[in-house]
């Protein structure tokens, strides 16, 4: 079961908050990697009418040109794909995650924006989907609906909710579905922003059962990406964290993940400036010789001659 952490002035002053957890990033990847298990996992009605065997293309180009003209709120993780269905036709499914977690008034309205928007401009029939990370469990909008002199218009989009999966921690972490693990890593993450020690706990409890899944080797590295990439940790506790995978890899004889990037990159810059800064050091001092001397050289010869001038007259 996952569970929550309950946000109290005495947590906040007890522990710093860690590091601003990043949600779309994230997700935006892991949707462009698994796109037809995301469907699979959060979608299985729509996902079971899509022939897998052809290819399906992200829009991204198209949907700019519409969001560039929508201006009805903020967007953190917005798709547009396009794929072939198994009686041979074409449909596009545009998707939108709601990642911040907060309810909005507007969201209704806007899924119906960008709907039309899109129709409008392409004249092609769209599948509407959302997912939404907000904690309110009594709201779940699925349609907007306008009217005007008794005449109605209704639009209907298919929602599904994080906190539908919040009592369900065992069944995600024993689910061959890479978005089950998605899913774990974003409500431990939400669960964890005011503790550092079970957020540390938490994304070593997903890292562990990585290692334990008999997926090939690049999918692990990837995945773990995503975990590491979303459960923001200081950067003592992410030293910690290393150190434990490390010893793990060695006693189990599976060094799959070296992929702490954030860390190396970090690691290299801060050696780099070290460097730099020494070397800067090093430069400054030979050029500071250097011009000394030459300006010993120049200055000498101009006393030199000054004093040759006083001694003729």
């Amino acid at each position: 079961m996952i569970e929550q952490v309950e946000d109290t002035e005495a947590d906040t002053e007890a522990s710093a908050a860690p590091p601003t957890d990043d949600y779309d990033s994230p997700w935006k990847e892991a949707i462009e990697r698994y796109f037809p298990e995301f469907m699979a996992f959060y979608f299985p009605k729509a996902a079971a009418l899509i022939d897998w065997s052809k290819e399906y293309v992200f829009l991204d180009q198209e949907l700019r040109a519409v969001m560039k003209d929508a201006e009805l709120g903020k967007r953190l993780v917005d798709k547009l794909v396009r794929v072939t269905l198994l009686d041979g036709t074409e449909s596009w499914i545009y998707i939108h995650i709601e990642v911040q977690g907060k309810r909005e008034t507007k969201f209704p309205e806007r899924m119906y924006v960008y709907n039309y928007r899109l129709y409008d401009r392409y004249r092609r029939p769209i599948a509407s989907l959302a997912v939404l990370a907000d904690e309110e469990k009594g709201w779940r909008p699925e349609q907007f609906v306008t009217s005007a002199l008794g005449i109605e218009n209704l639009f209907r989009f298919s929602v599904v909710k994080l906190t539908d999966y919040r009592n369900q921690q065992d069944d995600l972490l024993a689910s061959d579905n890479p978005f089950a693990v998605v899913t774990a890593a974003h409500l431990l993450t939400q669960n964890t922003r005011k503790d550092e020690q079970a957020r540390y706990e938490a994304k070593w409890l997903l890292m562990r059962m990585l290692y334990r899944r008999q997926w090939d080797k690049q999918r692990i590295i990837e995945l773990f990406g995503v975990i590491d990439w979303m459960m923001r940790l200081p950067p003592e506790l992410e030293q910690q964290l290393r150190n434990e995978i490390m010893i793990f890899e060695e006693r189990e004889k599976m060094p799959y993940v070296t992929s702490f990037e954030r860390i190396g990159i970090a690691k290299g810059l801060q050696q780099g400036l070290i460097e730099g800064r020494q070397e800067g050091r090093q430069e400054g001092r030979q050029e500071g010789r250097q011009e000394g001397r030459q300006e010993g050289r120049q200055e000498g010869r101009q006393e030199g001659r000054q004093e040759g001038r006083q001694e003729g007259h």
